[in-house]
């Protein structure tokens, strides 16, 4: 089994920079992943782009769902492993994946019968995009058991501080999508040419690659899953305490992707080719906060291994070095988005009907970046230790506030844009909001004794 990364003793810098880098290389891959979807698809044309958009929000509600087990999971886990408990670390485990096997069969039944009024929803303007939307619909949501199960295994391997088998299984997975994608929407040799209904094979096959690699890493690990017994039942006791920390941290993402269709619905006012513009917008926007959301599960880990052996003055260090860190990454995403949005935009779409539109939205959403950089990387902090519920009134009444913003920005001389706008600004403010309300946490925190599992 790889070597688990030592989070409780040694230089802090080394040891979280050891567990994050692999995670945020493992982020970046999976913003690669979504991105070579979208460059094979945008090739397609603007339309099959907003198919998949529209389907997509729907799976981006599924992987919310999932945040409770791998979330919950993640921080019991830690807290448990450090307090040298390995067997109640275990215990978490299994509840973990045995929760999340249940939450796949509800959300695969959900989309498979479901698929025509889900869709519906977006009042997309073609049929032909309509009907797009439900065939990826149906395939992807047919091969949750992989995303979810992939999100568990995320969760669990981080809160050991082992974050390379992620990494590893990511790659791989990468690599099977590049591969898989021109093959399934093009066709190739007998694979007839499939479009949007490619895309989703492609997609469904290369996470069951991650999937599998996964599993044989579990199957050679003796600390955490080689004490699991999965075929007996775990106690409710630990369900109900995963789902302390993983409800807040889920309904922050479910209401997030909630909120996104409802605004995605306003967009298609403008038509199609604005729905696919925010589709691509958001995975080129990506590169920030997906990059920051990695670092967040490192900090996760590392602050619930350190709040269960007491050790709080690491926990402080440990956050000021993840926020130094992600602070110049968000300040470097901000510029480049900023600066050269036509440069990045092109490389996905080229329709010069649609290019003005997504220079506009990269523009705009790069005065953000930093800010939700500083958001993700000080949720985690507060999720490690034990406190999800902060980040998560902020962050769902931030996002409750984009509706509203975007009604009345729209309705001004802004129009599609006052939406981009109401996106940014509300980004802004979670970002000023989450780091303040943690430095008084975190100053309680140190002058109160240490609360353990």
């Amino acid at each position: 089994m790889e070597q688990n990364v030592n989070l409780l003793e040694g230089s802090i810098v080394r040891g979280l920079s050891r567990l994050a880098f692999p995670i945020m290389g493992t982020s970046l891959i999976q913003m690669a992943y979504n991105l070579t979807d979208m460059i094979w698809i945008g090739r397609v044309s603007s339309n099959a782009v907003a198919a998949v958009g529209a389907a997509g929000m729907y799976l981006w509600l599924a992987n919310g769902i999932a945040t409770v087990p791998r979330m919950g999971g993640q921080v019991k886990t830690a807290h448990a492993l450090g307090a040298g408990e390995e067997e109640k670390a275990a215990a978490y485990g299994k509840a973990a994946i045995h929760m999340g096997l249940v939450m796949i069969v509800i959300c695969t039944v959900i989309c498979l019968l479901f698929n025509r009024a889900l869709i519906g929803f977006f009042r997309l303007n073609h049929k032909s995009v309509v009907e797009d939307a439900r065939i990826y619909l149906v395939i992807v949501g047919a091969g949750l058991v992989f995303s979810f199960m992939n999100q568990v295994f995320t969760g669990l391997f981080t809160a050991m501080g082992n974050s390379i088998v992620t990494f590893r299984s990511t790659v791989a997975g990468l690599a099977a999508n590049i591969v898989l994608d021109p093959v399934f929407i093009f066709g190739m040799g007998p694979v007839p040419r499939m479009g949007v209904a490619g895309a989703a094979i492609a997609t469904v096959l290369a996470q069951a690659v991650v999937s599998l690699l996964f599993v044989l890493a579990a199957r050679r690990d003796t600390i955490l899953f080689g004490r699991m017994k999965l075929g007996i039942p775990g106690k409710w006791a630990d369900w109900a305490e995963i789902g302390k920390i993983g409800l807040p941290v889920a309904a922050q993402s479910i209401v997030f992707s909630s909120l996104s269709m409802i605004i995605a619905r306003i967009i298609a006012g403008w038509g199609d080719t604005a729905v696919a513009v925010q589709k691509v917008g958001s995975q080129i926007e990506s590169i920030s906060w997906m990059t920051a959301d990695g670092f967040a599960t490192a900090l996760n880990a590392f602050v619930a291994q350190n709040h269960g052996a007491g050790k709080k003055e690491r926990i402080r260090k440990g956050y000021q070095v993840a926020m130094g860190l992600m602070g110049g990454w968000g300040l470097f995403t901000s510029l480049v988005l900023i600066l050269f949005p036509e440069v990045v935009f092109r490389i996905f779409i080229t329709e010069a009907a649609v290019l003005p539109m997504g220079v506009s939205y990269l523009r705009i959403m790069g005065f953000s970046q930093l800010f939700m950089c500083m958001e993700s990387t000080t949720a985690g902090a507060f999720q490690g230790l034990g406190r999800p519920v902060p980040p998560t009134v902020v962050g769902i009444t931030g996002n409750l506030l984009r509706i509203p913003l975007a009604l009345l920005l729209s309705a001004t001389l802004l129009g599609l844009d006052g939406i981009w706008w109401s996106i940014s600004i509300s980004s802004i403010l979670k970002g000023i909001v989450v780091p303040v309300w943690f430095a008084f946490v975190l100053r309680a925190f140190m002058n109160r004794d240490v609360k353990t599992i």
